[in-house]
């Protein structure tokens, strides 16, 4: 379910001496409380931060700009074996060292979600930074030909998904001293413009931006800010169709051109430094050739 670029290798702190691991919600992962680990000579603690669709895609991408931002990093998706990938592609095999934490998990199960950020809580003691980027495309279909099945599991991981991650993230940021936080919601050019046969994907991606907006809204009292990056053709799993070919508004196939996630990942580190009086509203990143402006 998640979006991927590629990653590289980032160095790591030593490592704590953690209690042995819990298991909590059906799967497992580190939750016995600890101190959030201080950085090398002295230096400010990291920041923490949950990644959704980490184990692959953008999600994957982020995660590794982060951890070499000097971040400490949440990955959390359904795989667990993608999840521990995505660990040893930024750097570190060992998935319980401080700058890395997994969590699988389903975000369209609330149960699953309180887990998450419960873990979160009872390791790190505060949560800085929620990528709420876990989605799927679906099955491309006519609208007629669409089965409410196809577009349930749309709706449920894109849109459910990041209401009860995001809400989980808000309650957390709400009570933790410092207050405060930040949300960046994984949008996409389709919030803006569709594609063919994209009524599932498209709606909820619409639906997306106004999650931003209500966010935004609700978490000022509350120092949280929350923005969204609309995102065009990173070169990733799920965008592999868009360099084989893909259906245009006028009917014909075409192939687009795709950027690296990277560049992506880039753009959420930056909106992610910046200081909770300041926000990146929304961003959007794309190919710079990518059929958008002046679609269809």
């Amino acid at each position: 379910m998640a979006r991927a670029g590629q990653v590289a290798g980032t160095a790591t702190a030593a490592r704590p001496t953690l209690p042995a691991p819990a298991t909590r919600g059906g799967h497992t992962t580190q939750t016995a409380p600890t101190p959030q680990e201080a950085r090398e000579g002295g230096a400010a603690p990291r920041k923490v931060a949950v990644v959704t669709g980490a184990g692959s895609g953008i999600g994957r991408a982020v995660a590794h700009a982060l951890v070499a931002a000097n971040w400490t990093v949440v990955l959390a998706g359904r795989r667990a074996e993608a999840l521990a990938e995505t660990a040893r592609l930024v750097g570190h095999v060992d998935i319980e060292a401080p700058t890395i934490m997994t969590v699988p998990t389903d975000v369209t199960r609330p149960d699953e979600v309180d887990a998450l950020f419960a873990a979160v809580r009872d390791r790190f003691s505060r949560l800085d930074l929620l990528f709420n980027n876990a989605g799927t495309f679906g099955k491309a279909a006519p609208l007629d030909e669409l089965a409410y099945d196809d577009w349930r599991t749309v709706v449920d991981v894109n849109l459910t998904g990041a209401f009860l991650c995001a809400q989980a993230a808000f309650r957390t940021m709400k009570t933790q001293d410092p207050q405060g936080g930040r949300i960046i919601n994984n949008g996409s050019v389709s919030a803006h413009t569709p594609r063919p046969h994209s009524i599932a994907y498209t709606a909820t991606k619409h639906a997306m931006t106004g999650l931003t907006k209500s966010l935004s809204l609700d978490g000022r009292p509350y120092q949280i800010a929350c923005g969204q990056i609309d995102i065009g053709n990173a070169a990733t799993e799920m965008t592999g169709r868009m360099q084989t070919g893909i259906l245009q508004a006028n009917g014909q196939m075409a192939v687009e051109p795709v950027m690296d996630a990277a560049d992506v990942a880039r753009t959420v580190v930056h909106m992610a430094a910046l200081p909770l009086a300041a926000n990146v509203q929304f961003a959007t990143v794309l190919a710079t050739n990518m059929p958008y402006i002046g679609r269809g």
